[in-house]
C-alpha cells in the first residue's frame, strides 16, 4: 500500500501548483491512496469552499482533511454533512456538523484516514485527540490502514501523540505550521511519524501570507490584515510505504518542489 499525502493547501496559488504538479506525481509513484490538508484552501487562506473541493476530488484526491479554519467559509455548512471524503477534526464538541475520520475502500484493502486537533496554545475548546482516538479505534473492525493527521501547534503534543499511538495506527502526520520538518522516521512499533509535512502555496511568503504585512504585525503589535502571497510556489508532501500484513510504515520519502527546488522526477 502507497499513499501520497500532500500538505496544507494555501490559497489560490495553492490550488494551482496543486493541479500543475498532481498528475506528475501520480505517474511517477503511483499512490493508491491521495490525502490532502484543505483548510486553508480559499483564496483568502481560511478553509474551503465547495467548488475547490470538487475540483481536488476531481484531480484524484481521495480525501481532504481540514483543521482550525474548518469553517472560514460559510457555505461549509451546507455541504460538509454530505461529503464523506471531506472530514474535520474529531475533538470538536460532540453535534459539530460533518465528522473526524473516514474509511476508503482500495485495491488493497480498507484505509482509515482520523482528523485530530492539538489543544496546545488553542482558543478553541476542544476535548481530548489522545481520548477521542482511543474512541475510534475502539469502532473500527477488522484490520485496516490507519493514517492520522494531527493539526497542531507544537511538535511535542505531535509527537505525544504519534509515541501514544504508536503500533496501533499505521501513520501520524502532522500539519498546520506550513514549515516542513525534516524528522521523517518509523518508531519501534512500526508507526510512521513526520512532526509537519509543510504546505502548497507561495514560496515567498510567510507560513503562505504576505511577508511585509507578517513584519508590520511583529514590529507594531497593531492589527494587520493577511493576505495570501502571491509570489512564487511550493509544494511538499509524504510519500509512505506500508506493509500490507502488518499496516505498518515501511518505508518514508518527503516531497519538496519549490523555485529553489525544481521537479526532477
Amino acid at each position: 500500500m502507497r499513499m501520497l499525502m500532500i500538505g496544507d493547501i494555501v490559497g489560490q496559488i495553492g490550488q494551482q501548483t496543486l493541479k500543475t504538479y498532481l498528475s506528475e506525481l501520480k505517474q511517477t509513484y503511483l499512490p493508491d491512496l491521495i490525502v490532502v490538508n484543505g483548510e486553508n484552501a480559499a483564496t483568502n487562506g481560511r478553509g474551503i469552499t465547495q467548488d475547490i473541493y470538487r475540483e481536488f476530488r476531481e484531480l484524484g484526491v481521495d480525501c481532504v482533511t481540514m483543521g482550525n479554519h474548518t469553517w472560514g467559509q460559510s457555505e461549509i455548512f451546507d455541504f460538509i454533512d454530505n461529503e464523506d471524503r471531506l472530514i474535520r477534526p474529531a475533538n470538536y464538541p460532540e453535534g459539530t456538523p460533518g465528522k473526524g475520520y473516514t474509511t476508503l475502500s482500495t485495491s488493497k484493502g480498507k484505509f482509515v484516514i482520523i482528523n485530530l486537533m492539538g489543544r496546545t496554545y488553542s482558543s478553541i475548546a476542544l476535548d481530548c485527540p489522545f481520548r477521542t482516538v482511543d474512541g475510534i479505534l475502539k469502532r473500527l473492525s477488522g484490520n485496516p490502514f490507519i493514517l492520522v493527521d494531527m493539526h497542531a501547534e507544537t511538535t511535542s503534543e505531535k509527537q505525544a501523540l504519534a509515541w501514544y499511538l504508536d503500533g496501533r495506527v499505521s501513520a501520524v502526520i502532522g500539519t498546520h505550521t506550513h514549515v516542513q520538518t525534516a524528522d521523517e522516521r518509523i518508531l519501534p512499533k512500526g508507526t510512521g511519524y513526520l512532526t509537519d509535512i509543510g504546505m502548497v502555496g507561495p514560496y515567498n511568503s510567510v507560513i503562505g501570507m504576505e511577508v511585509e504585512a507578517v513584519i508590520r504585525r511583529f514590529v507594531t503589535q497593531l492589527p494587520v490584515r493577511f493576505e495570501v502571497s502571491k509570489e512564487g510556489f511550493v509544494l511538499q508532501g509524504v510519500l509512505m510505504d506500508f506493509d500490507p500484513a502488518t499496516r505498518r510504515a515501511k518505508k518514508m520519502k518527503r516531497i519538496r518542489i519549490d523555485n529553489d527546488t525544481p521537479w526532477l522526477n
